[in-house]
């Protein structure tokens, strides 16, 4: 696992795994919202899948990144060579943190919801509506995920 804290590729000073993750992150509203064109497009058995599938990548990207993050030393580790003071950094972490935490709930609600719904012909129909909302939310959350993810990249590694 050495590799992880090899030099990353974005010419930053981070380490590898944030780089690949930083990236990952960055790219997530964008897979989602293809996932959800997919349901515009009544391709419903295709967007559960994408959604599904975008979800578990997720879920191992962030397994990935906090082991490393672990590995790494922590937060205080990674804030040594930033010029950024530290409580406005600290600040901003607690936030995305916040909002990946809740972010992570709805999505994980948002599908479990969707397959029980599915099993009973609920979706789409009569869930319909309360399930789009949701979709909505979760949206919401992982672009905030993204870009509070992306903020705090640029604090410790850029600035």
């Amino acid at each position: 696992m050495n590799y992880m804290f090899q030099e990353g590729f974005l010419g930053t000073r981070a380490p590898f795994f944030m780089d690949f993750v930083t990236i990952v992150v960055a790219l997530l509203p964008f897979l989602v919202l293809v996932a959800i064109n997919m349901a515009k497009r009544k391709s419903y058995k295709i967007h559960g899948f994408t959604q599904t599938l975008i979800f578990i990548i997720s879920v191992i990207v962030v397994g990935y990144f906090e082991y490393g993050v672990r590995l790494g030393g922590g937060f205080k580790s990674f804030m040594e060579e930033s010029h950024t003071p530290h409580n406005y950094a600290l600040w901003v972490l607690i936030v995305h943190i916040i909002i990946a935490v809740i972010s992570l709930f709805l999505w994980t609600k948002t599908l479990f919801q969707a397959r029980k719904s599915n099993k009973s012909h609920k979706l789409p129909g009569s869930f319909s509506a309360s399930h789009k909302k949701a979709g909505i939310y979760t949206f919401i959350g992982i672009f905030l995920t993204g870009f509070t993810g992306i903020w705090v990249y640029l604090l410790l590694f850029v600035y």
